[in-house]
């Protein structure tokens, strides 16, 4: 197997399942009599006794390298490498039981006081060196060079594996630039999915050029963000402000964004041009209205004129200007609702 020897993988299946998750997902560990279960798994009981996980809906039992390959996605050779530390990005965890200390509980209990119950329990899936097939698939769905370098470099978007699928990885952050949300699309499937733990007041946010700007566009996915982030630099018309995901159509992440830029002055939504995506901008809209803190904000509705979200907009947009090189660049008047 390339990148781990059969030393390894026998070390890394030797490594405590239980002292990792009291390590790494603490909050998946709830009590059932002298034994724990895992929250999200309920059939996963570890029983003390015997110091050993029994997987009851498969009728076996479960290690370490197990877990990470069969539960959290992992391929092989990243999990061997999470577990034993072999990447300079990963966290060793000794062969023994490590408890978690009374410090660590009051510094999550203070963090779950303070608005953040998924604080001690997120963490970003493990990225590839390589981000080659992402970058590729990017670039299929008609998303410049230059935004995609940006996303590299604001650390908001990269490559992983997850049940030993590439896939692409978005990333929220909080004003303190700390990783607080982040969701995958799959590179060849249909795979979209939140990263256990994230926080959705904190969704994937391509923000402006210069900083200060009072708009802000809202749009579903994160590739709809950055296919109008595309469409600017194609098109050459003049705009700087944050792109906001919602991560589907709830306001949440919105919501939580305007309270925390209380300069913010005008809120455009760029939903799908479907029943869902025009029925829930609507609903947005409504909502900031009658909301005192937000009344003031001026919110308008544009949905694609062309294809069903910003995305198919864009490949349209490419494939008439492939076409026609000499294609007139103007901007196409926007929908208003």
């Amino acid at each position: 197997m390339p990148g781990v020897t059969k030393e390894q993988i026998q070390q890394a299946r030797e490594t405590d399942l239980f002292a990792y998750l009291q390590f790494h997902e603490p909050t998946v560990l709830k009590r059932d009599g002298p034994n724990y279960r895992h929250r999200e798994h309920d059939s996963l009981v570890y029983v003390t006794g015997k110091k050993y996980w029994y997987w009851n809906s498969r009728g076996r039992s479960i290690n370490a390298l197990d877990y990470l390959i069969e539960i959290r996605g992992y391929d092989l050779v990243d999990a061997v490498n999470q577990l034993l530390g072999t990447d300079t990005r990963s966290v060793s965890i000794p062969k023994s039981s490590r408890a978690v200390t009374d410090q660590e509980r009051n510094v999550a209990g203070e963090q779950r006081k303070q608005g953040n119950p998924s604080a001690e329990s997120f963490s970003l899936p493990w990225a590839r060196r390589c981000a080659t097939f992402a970058v590729s698939y990017l670039r299929r769905r008609g998303i410049s060079s230059e935004v995609i370098l940006k996303c590299f470099r604001l650390g908001i978007f990269y490559e992983a594996r997850y049940k030993g699928e590439a896939v692409c990885v978005f990333v929220g952050k909080d004003d303190e630039k700390k990783a607080r949300f982040a969701c995958m699309r799959s590179i060849m499937g249909k795979l979209k999915k939140d990263v256990y733990g994230s926080d959705k007041r904190y969704s994937f946010c391509y923000p402006p050029e210069h900083p200060g700007s009072r708009q802000v566009a809202v749009f579903e996915a994160p590739i709809d963000a950055l296919s109008h982030a595309t469409l600017q630099e194609v098109e050459g018309w003049k705009w700087d402000g944050y792109r906001l995901s919602l991560g589907g159509t709830s306001g949440v992440a919105l919501f939580s964004f305007l309270e925390r830029h209380p300069e913010i002055l005008r809120v455009t939504l760029y939903m799908d041009n479907d029943l869902a995506g025009l029925v829930n901008a609507r609903k947005i809209r409504s909502a900031l209205h009658k909301d005192p803190m937000f009344k003031h904000i001026r919110v308008g509705i544009n949905p694609p004129r062309t294809g069903k979200d910003y995305n198919e907009k864009l490949l349209c947009r490419l494939q008439q200007i492939k076409e026609d090189p000499d294609v007139s660049r103007q901007k196409e008047a926007a929908i208003s609702i």
